[in-house]
């Protein structure tokens, strides 16, 4: 091997021990990496940058501003609105119900996009059949996975090999290309989940009722009065925060004159009679009424609607992958100074945490009990990288601009299907008119850019080409070809979709789709076959990522508030996996023929 080859594969090795590790976000691994790759000279200097440039990257970002453009439009709205009377039924038509409509909306829009619209219509019509959210999550979020296989638009993966097939001296699959074989894994991926794959799920999971909350605040919301005589007498906020803090109590707000004032706002100091509303343990409420000599007004449910008021909501929110929150701390992004949020408790895995919330660092999937102003909540969520978990009222009012959205968006398909305009073209220019029609705004855009997998793409793509290159591929080919003299085609087509399958199960899927490409041609080469059945099979390997939450967002998301363990997805991840390689194998072979 030459200083190159091991330069590159010791790099991307590293790389994919970084992502297992998780450390560091997949973004910063993966621009390091290219710094690196530039400075050992594996990839040129006037080279390094073009990734960001890739027509894989521009039609990641014009899907992601469609998917929130749609949103805005009242489209899914529309489709949502037939999930209740499914819920009623039973668990079979439920799940099919739900994941039928995620599979079918992650087809076209982002599958990301797709389940974070559904999860809060899903734990609606959960809760209303009596059913708990680890019943209906994961089937909701595999579904959702499963239909981005379906089109060229559904999933990063499919957009990479698509454009990874017109470098390397071939058309780009067009928009419907993915569609016999990943129709067929996504119906087959589907029937298995609302039949058989949600009976898996630990029944611990699906024992409590649907209509429970994460969170019982009310068990730990006290009203106490401040005497003319106590130490908090002519204390401003910060002060009385810092001293609560030390006894492990949230410092939620103020009752003065019968008028409720909200503690991440208010600017005074405190006043004899003042009743203060704080949320903590019982020990937590004993120590401060013995340290500030604090009278006991009320607790639990009689004063748990102080809370709440026309001005301020109770908000359950989960922690989004890259979202600006995650692996940082209440206090280090100033949740109650900047934002003006009161954060009153955590769920992590299904596990209520009520202790050190403002010096605990955050994790994806994490689920937030917070409080603030109602009509800034929908902002600060997306400021802070949370996706809402109660359903959003419904936008039906303006059903011209609705299907104006949908005529831009299905004219774009319609040129990139008929060969007229290539995807990121016809896509960047439906994302533009959108925009121009104001469907969505300018910052709305922008907040639904995903730019941690943006720059994972534009990094990566680079040493995904220094990979070819240096020739690394070939060595990775000849050494898998190695193993036995004389080996079936379809045994090798089979090994590479388990392989990048399983890939993916640890690593994000963009970066799977980048490194698998090129090893899958490099063996179609080798073996004198059809490239593109090995494309395919990189394609629904990189996007099929069932066994781990890590693997994929979806996954993710689901986390916290399905309650899940780790160990909880492989139940139903793997028998699913299995069916996918048994059902897209025959399916690649027929539709993209070795010979």
């Amino acid at each position: 091997m030459s200083f190159d080859q091991i330069a590159i594969l010791a790099l991307i090795g590293g790389i994919l021990a970084l992502f297992i590790w998780g450390r560091w976000r997949y973004d910063l691994i993966a621009f390091t990496a290219l710094l690196v790759a530039v400075v050992i000279g594996l990839v040129e200097p006037v080279e390094a940058f073009l990734g960001f440039g890739h027509p894989a990257v521009v039609t990641v970002a014009a899907v992601l501003i469609i998917s929130r453009a749609l949103s805005n439009s009242g489209l899914i709205d529309m489709l949502a609105k037939g999930l209740d009377p499914a819920a009623e039924r039973n668990e079979s038509l439920h799940i099919g119900f739900v994941g039928g409509i995620s599979a079918l909306l992650s087809a076209f829009i982002n599958n990301v996009g797709a389940l974070a619209l559904l999860m809060p219509v899903a734990l609606k019509s959960a809760a209303k059949a009596k059913r708990t959210p680890g019943f209906i999550l994961m089937p909701l979020a595999f579904a959702s996975i499963l239909g981005g296989t379906i089109t060229l638009i559904g999933t990063p993966p499919n957009i990479i090999i698509a454009n990874y097939r017109a470098r390397n001296g071939g058309e780009a699959f067009s928009m419907f290309d993915f569609t016999p074989v990943g129709a067929v894994v996504a119906l087959a991926g589907l029937i298995f989940v609302a039949f058989l794959g949600w009976r898996l799920i630990p029944a611990a999971r699906r024992a409590k009722s649907g209509d429970e909350s994460l969170f019982e605040i009310e068990a730990y919301v006290t009203e106490l009065r401040v005497p003319e005589e106590s130490a908090l007498q002519g204390k401003g906020r910060r002060q009385v925060e810092t001293e609560f803090e030390k006894h492990e109590v949230e410092f939620v707000g103020l009752i003065r004159e019968h008028q409720r004032i909200h503690s991440a706002t208010w600017r005074g100091r405190i006043s004899g009679g003042d009743i203060l509303v704080l949320e903590a343990a019982p020990e937590g409420i004993d120590k401060v009424v013995n340290a500030y000599g604090l009278e006991l007004v009320g607790s639990g449910a009689e004063v748990s609607d102080d809370l709440k008021s026309d001005d301020l909501a109770l908000v359950e929110a989960v922690v989004s992958p890259a979202g600006m929150i995650e692996n940082r701390t209440a206090s280090g992004v100033r949740l109650r100074g900047r934002f003006g949020v009161n954060l009153l408790a955590v769920s992590r895995q299904g596990r209520p945490i009520r202790t050190r919330l403002h010096t605990m660092r955050l994790r994806a999937g994490d689920v937030l009990l917070l409080q603030g102003p109602v009509d800034q909540m929908p902002t600060i969520l997306n400021d802070i990288g949370c996706l809402p978990l109660a359903e959003r009222g419904l936008r039906i009012g303006r059903p011209e601009r609705a299907w104006l959205s949908l005529a831009v968006f299905v004219a774009a398909i319609i040129f990139m299907s008929l060969g007229l305009v290539a995807a990121p073209i016809a896509l960047g220019l439906a994302a533009m008119a959108m925009l121009f029609l104001n469907v969505a705004s300018l910052r709305e855009a922008y907040d639904s850019i995903n730019w941690p997998v943006i720059i994972l793409l534009g990094a990566m793509i680079p040493i995904g080409g220094a990979l070819e290159t240096t020739g690394a591929t070939d060595l990775i080919t000849e050494s898998i070809l190695g193993i036995g003299d004389g080996i079936s085609p379809i045994l090798v087509l089979t090994i590479l979709l388990i392989v990048t399958m399983t890939l993916s199960d640890i690593v994000n899927n963009a970066a799977t789709a980048v490194i698998m490409a090129p090893i899958a041609l490099g063996l179609a080469e080798r073996l004198q076959v059809n490239a593109d059945a090995f494309l395919m099979a990189v394609a629904i390997g990189a996007s099929c990522a069932f066994l781990t939450p890590i693997g994929h967002q979806n996954n993710t998301l689901i986390l916290g508030p399905g309650g899940y363990r780790f160990g909880d997805y492989w139940r139903m991840g793997l028998p699913l996996e299995i069916l996918i390689v048994a059902v897209s194998i025959p399916m690649i072979l027929w539709v993209w023929p070795l010979g």
